[in-house]
């Protein structure tokens, strides 16, 4: 197979904030394989949490391109020939892998694994702002949307308001990710009010690997689900403990193959399950959405958050992500 790869910048149709900072562009790798005159895509965004960059990405890529070789049906033979490290650039291969077989095939890549097409709806991100700026931005995707998910953790006593001014507004659950930014005097003092407004679960209130996981799970009024304390499959076990699910993204853990390990490992662990994203075209998108029937939470809102997406056909529908029925992930670049 002929390997390339490339850096896309995609433009944010509004400035992202979390409690980490904030940012109007996102890099993502993407990535072409070629076989017998077809061409399989693949994209994700490096993290910058877990050391990764897009050159970092694109150097691996190159460093070991040869072990990817010309089967494009032998994924798990590649995946293991590739050094374990670098997961964008692992989950972009993977994708690309994916696309090529349907595509080579005929099918699209829920078929191929043998999924239902359709998987819960996804939450809309609210990004960390002022109480009443949260509220108005919620007010804005009204009717459009059946889950919101609120970043918290702006460290200035305000995160209770913040879910307050959108609850009064929402009509829809609400679901709150707080990026590691609560102390766990915070998050024992914070989560009961949270429960009092109807708040579905919090994602990663404590800094990955706290000592106090234990204690705020045994302690909290809501579910907890854990995103940078679990990383790939091996982290899945040391996650019962500390919360109730976990947070599973292709970007992070190296794509479809090593997600669906996750979630059977979590599911035999009694651990619930949702599947995240970073800010990603529909490229990076459409490998989330063939295995979210997984699921029982869904954030699928990346390509949503920019300005232009260069790969439509993840259709939004009820406020579900859905994948085409085209063959491969069902996407295709847009004309300029």
């Amino acid at each position: 197979m002929d390997v390339a790869a490339r850096t896309v910048t995609l433009d944010l149709a509004e400035t992202f904030v979390i409690s980490r900072g904030a940012r109007d562009t996102e890099d993502v790798i993407e990535v072409t394989l070629t076989c017998s005159g077809v061409r399989g895509f693949g994209e994700a965004a490096p993290i910058e949490r877990y050391d990764e960059s897009h050159d970092s990405a694109l150097a691996y890529i190159e460093e070991h391109a040869e072990l990817i070789g010309d089967d494009p049906f032998a994924i798990e033979a590649i995946m293991a020939r590739l050094p374990a490290r670098e997961y964008a650039a692992r989950a972009a291969i993977d994708a690309a892998l994916h696309d090529l077989q349907g595509k080579l095939v005929g099918r699209p890549v829920y078929e191929l694994l043998g999924l239902p097409r359709f998987g819960p709806p996804t939450s809309w991100t609210i990004w960390l702002g002022d109480p009443d700026d949260m509220a108005r931005r919620a007010e804005k995707v009204r009717g459009r949307f059946k889950r919101l998910k609120l970043k918290l953790g702006g460290r200035d006593g305000l995160d209770a308001a913040r879910v307050s001014a959108v609850h009064s507004v929402a009509r829809v659950p609400l679901q709150v990710d707080v990026n590691e930014a609560w102390s766990l005097d915070e998050a024992l003092e914070l989560l009961p009010q949270l429960a009092a407004l109807g708040v579905e679960y919090c994602e990663q209130p404590l800094p990955a690997g706290d000592p106090g996981g234990a204690q705020l799970k045994a302690g909290s009024p809501l579910p907890i689900y854990v995103d940078e304390d679990c990383h790939t499959l091996v982290d899945v076990a040391a996650c019962v403990v500390r919360a109730h699910g976990i947070n599973v993204k292709l970007a992070k853990s190296g794509g479809i193959r090593e997600a669906v390990r996750m979630v059977h490992a979590a599911r035999a662990l009694g651990l619930g399950c949702m599947l995240g994203c970073m800010v990603e075209s529909g490229l990076g998108i459409a490998a989330g959405a063939h295995i979210a029937s997984l699921f029982d939470h869904v954030d699928l809102d990346g390509n949503l958050l920019i300005a232009h997406d260069p790969w439509p056909g993840v259709e939004f529908l009820d406020g579900v992500q859905v994948p085409a029925e085209l063959p491969g992930l069902g996407v295709a670049r847009a004309e300029p």
